[in-house]
């Protein structure tokens, strides 16, 4: 029997969500999992690692406007998607499984050549170019949200399904005291969490930098920078810098009180699977589709969030940040009812359903071929 193939990558959280759905595939049924993805980047070493095979192919980046400079990307594209044919072909699979960004879009632009079933998860409100491209041709396209089905064409409509994001399970049982162990911070410390990212933001770096006087009153602050060198505040007492967390992120994230972030579809989902509150700072600007903007208001209006930033009436500045964290910090009462909206968020499991409906469809369709 062939296998079930994903595919997905260039970032992180185009990955970690694809693989919290094999592992729940696996997990659930006896299945051979096959990733395709980049040949080059962080792919291969995160998807190997997590103990799935992974066969890599050219990867190039897709373009809104082109132009003769993206002519080598296209090339990439084109050889993608033979290379994806080929192995999709040789491997008999029963099913692509996209998870997003532009890596996924020549094996899903291959899958449909073959006539393999293709489906495909969008994890912001809106949907990206990539998924844009690969919804014209799935059989089934998941969302996180109800409101994103208004993002597509009428004609898609009864292709959709409400899935929530596939997180990692170990996000919805860590154990709180396992984080402070290994933050090496005592049972009765407040712990404030600042997320910068895997390749680190330089906002909210900077913030901390300015406002660290006052975030250290309430809390013992531990800031993941995202920078292995370079970051010139040290350790001190109630701030523990750390470039990166990997294995251990779900206990530090359960040790958290109050976390502050970015509002990438990762980071939120896995804050919501915790039941953490938030104070989104979302990249805005003319580097990015709006998508963080998007995700953080969704967030504030159920009572989850806090969020700063122009979009929502209050600069990201420093004097806004400790403002809003002291307030925080002296409303218990409201930091739980954020966090309860947090965690009726995350209640919805998406690695768990997508698996059971990958599995249920590759069972009737066994069924169907054995009726014949």
């Amino acid at each position: 029997m062939g296998p079930i193939a994903f595919t997905g990558g260039g970032t992180g959280g185009h990955i970690y969500p694809g693989l919290a759905v094999a592992s729940s595939v696996q997990k659930q049924g006896n299945c051979r999992i096959l990733w395709i993805g980049a040949n080059r980047g962080m792919d291969r070493a995160v998807v190997e690692q997590a103990g799935f095979e992974f066969i890599g192919i050219p990867a190039g980046k897709l373009r809104r406007q082109f132009s003769l400079r993206h002519g080598s990307e296209a090339l990439k594209v084109g050889a993608g998607f033979f290379a994806a044919r080929r192995i999709l072909k040789k491997e008999q699979a029963l099913l692509l499984f996209s998870k997003g960004g532009f890596v996924s879009v020549p094996p899903c632009l291959a899958a449909a050549s073959l006539g393999v079933p293709l489906w495909t998860h969008e994890s912001d409100l809106s949907p990206g170019l990539a998924t844009k491209i690969n919804a014209r041709f799935a059989r089934k396209i998941f969302t996180a949200y109800e409101e994103s089905a208004a993002f597509f064409p009428a004609s898609y409509q009864d292709r959709i399904s409400l899935s929530g994001n596939p997180v990692r399970p170990a996000f919805r049982s860590a154990d709180p005291q396992s984080g402070r162990a290994f933050l090496q911070v005592g049972p009765e410390e407040r712990i404030l969490l600042v997320l910068g990212g895997s390749q680190g933001s330089q906002q909210i770096n900077r913030l901390v930098r300015e406002t660290l006087g006052e975030l250290t009153r309430w809390y013992t602050v531990v800031h993941q920078t995202g920078l292995p060198q370079g970051w010139d505040l040290p350790p001190r007492d109630r701030y523990r810098p750390y470039p990166f967390f990997r294995e251990e992120m779900p206990q530090v994230l359960a040790a958290a009180e109050l976390v502050i972030g970015r509002s990438g579809a990762g980071t939120l989902w896995e804050c919501a699977a915790s039941g953490r509150p938030m104070v989104l700072i979302p990249l805005s600007g003319s580097g990015t589709r709006g998508d963080q903007v998007e995700n953080a208001r969704l967030f504030v209006q159920a009572g989850a969030a806090v969020a700063l930033g122009k979009a929502f009436g209050i600069e990201a500045e420093a004097a806004s940040l400790s403002r809003m964290i002291a307030e925080l910090a002296l409303d218990p009462e409201r930091q739980q009812r954020m966090a309860e909206a947090s965690a009726r968020i995350g209640e919805r499991d998406g690695a768990r359903i997508i698996a059971q409906a990958i599995l249920q469809y590759l069972e009737a369709t066994k069924r169907e071929l054995c009726s014949r």
